[in-house]
This record gives C-alpha cells, structure tokens and sequence, in this order.
C-alpha cells in the first residue's frame, strides 16, 4: 500500500540537494538571527514590515522598521546597493514578509526572509523588545 507521502516519487538525492541548499541562499531563521546578534556577527540590516504600530507593541530586537508599503526607491536610498535586509513579519500566516522581499529585490537589494517572523522569534522562547524595554507578548498584527 502507497502513502500519500509516497504516492508522488521523491525528487533523487542530487535534486533534493540542491533544491534544499537554495533554499539558504533567501531564507534564515530566528536561531540564527539570534546567534549572529550575540556574537557580534551582524552583517545584515533586520527589518520588521510590519505597521509602526505593531512595531511600538513589540518586535525582535535589533530591528529596524520600515513597512512593506514604505519600501520604496527613495527610503531605500540611504542604503548601499550591496546591503543584505533580513525581513521579517508577523509569521508563518502573514504573506507581508514575502511582499517586501520582492520589493528590495526588485530594487535590487539582496534580501532574505527570516523564518517564523515574531511567531518564530517567540516560538523559539526568545524576548521581544516593546517601546523602550524587553517584554514578552502576546498577539501580533500585521497591516503589511
């Protein structure tokens, strides 16, 4: 008896390979978000697209907010063309993130996605920074 798993042949060892080794080249995830803040290894500029409001009720610190409506030539001006964003949203259900990466691209920016976005963050039992200080929360929006 087939699975629904197996029903579909698996892509060979050599596909599947490549297929999850691109998969690094835009994504990361908040572990590694984390690590890279702790040790100093901050190569990156952490972008949370998410309204300002929902910026102000919490996000993951280090983060600077530019909302995904706000990514445009003129804001992203300030930046050097070689810049890599690490965007983030409100998670796994919030298509915003996905929506601001294609704008940097677009604009030719090199971008990836971190993981899980503040459902990741927390998820992974990590603190979330509110206004001035580090709060845990609960509830997130997203008008991104």
């Amino acid at each position: 008896m087939t699975s629904l798993i197996s029903e579909v042949a698996p892509a060979s060892p050599s596909e599947a390979l490549h297929h999850f080794s691109r998969r690094f080249a835009s994504e990361t995830d908040c572990s590694d978000v984390y690590h890279s803040q702790k040790t100093g290894s901050v190569d990156y500029v952490l972008v949370d697209v998410r309204s300002n409001d929902a910026f102000l009720q919490a996000h993951v610190p280090g983060a600077i907010n530019i909302p995904t409506r706000a990514i445009t030539e003129e804001r992203m001006a300030a930046y050097a063309r070689d810049t890599l964003f690490v965007v983030y949203c409100a998670g796994p259900h919030c298509n915003g993130v996905h929506r601001a990466a294609v704008r940097l691209a677009s604009l030719g920016f090199f971008v990836k996605e971190m993981l899980g976005g503040i459902t990741g963050w927390v998820d992974e039992g990590l603190v979330l920074q509110r206004a001035e200080s580090a709060v845990p929360v609960d509830g997130f929006s997203c008008e991104c």
